[in-house]
């Protein structure tokens, strides 16, 4: 499957998962964001670069083609490799 293809496929199915904000973000290199929130659940598809998670007490490094989840007021942390990332990301908010 060509990456076209696979971004389109994967919007799709944020959609029919009830993220109703898409969107292709581009990040440059930046260290931990800090522990924080959201009051929507957020899914992720990396498409270059490094996008690093941090949920509990080690984060997770997540390359292309890899998708990473943060659920809904889940405590976290967030930092760009330096390379930068390129991530198609969904969001999903309450209701």
């Amino acid at each position: 499957m060509n990456e076209a293809a696979s971004e389109a496929n994967f919007e799709v199915q944020l959609r029919a998962e009830g993220y109703t904000e898409v969107e292709i973000k581009e990040y440059a290199p930046r260290a931990p964001h800090g522990r924080h929130r959201h009051h929507f659940a957020v899914k992720g598809l990396v498409l270059s670069g490094a996008f690093i998670v941090q949920q509990g007490d080690d984060p997770v490094t997540f390359s292309p083609g890899e998708v990473f989840t943060v659920a809904y007021g889940a405590l976290h942390d967030e930092w760009i490799g330096p390379a930068g990332a390129k991530v198609l990301v969904g969001r999903k908010f309450q209701q």
